[in-house]
C-alpha cells in the first residue's frame, strides 16, 4: 500500500515562513496539499501534476506559496511564506495514482491516498 508522510509543520509567527515536505512510497499521478482548521471543512491549498509540473493554488496562497517535487525521491514539498494567522491547520498531503483531473486539482475527491498531516501554526 502507498503511503504518504509528512514533515515540517510548526510553529511561526506571522510573516513567517515554513516549507512542508511530503514523502511518498510510490508513484502518484497528482499529489496536493490541503489543509483543515478547527470547526472548518478541509480546503485545497495547493496542487501538481506530476508528469509535466503543472501546479495549481487556492485563491488565498498564490504569491506567497509554492508547490514543488523530486521526482527522483517520490516528494512534494510546500513553501509557505509571509504566513498568516488564517493559515493555521493541520496540512494534509494527498495523491492519486490514476492521471486526469476528474474532480479538481483543489477537490479532495480527487484524490485517494492521505497522509497523516502535520500541524501548522501562524501567530500574530
Amino acid at each position: 500500500q502507498v503511503q504518504l508522510v509528512e514533515s515540517g509543520g510548526g510553529s511561526v509567527q506571522a510573516g513567517g515562513s515554513l516549507r512542508l515536505s511530503c514523502a511518498a512510497s510510490g508513484y502518484f499521478w497528482s499529489m496536493g496539499w490541503f489543509r483543515q482548521a478547527p470547526g472548518k471543512e478541509r480546503e485545497g491549498v495547493a496542487a501538481i501534476d506530476t508528469s509535466d509540473s503543472s501546479t495549481f493554488y487556492a485563491d488565498s496562497v498564490k504569491g506567497r506559496f509554492t508547490i514543488s517535487q523530486d521526482k527522483s525521491k517520490n516528494t512534494v514539498f510546500l513553501q509557505m511564506n509571509s504566513l498568516k494567522p488564517d493559515d493555521t491547520g493541520m496540512y494534509y498531503c494527498a495523491g492519486q495514482t490514476y492521471g486526469g483531473w476528474y474532480a479538481g486539482p483543489l477537490s479532495p475527491r480527487q484524490y485517494v491516498n492521505w497522509g497523516q498531516g502535520t500541524q501548522v501554526t501562524v501567530s500574530s
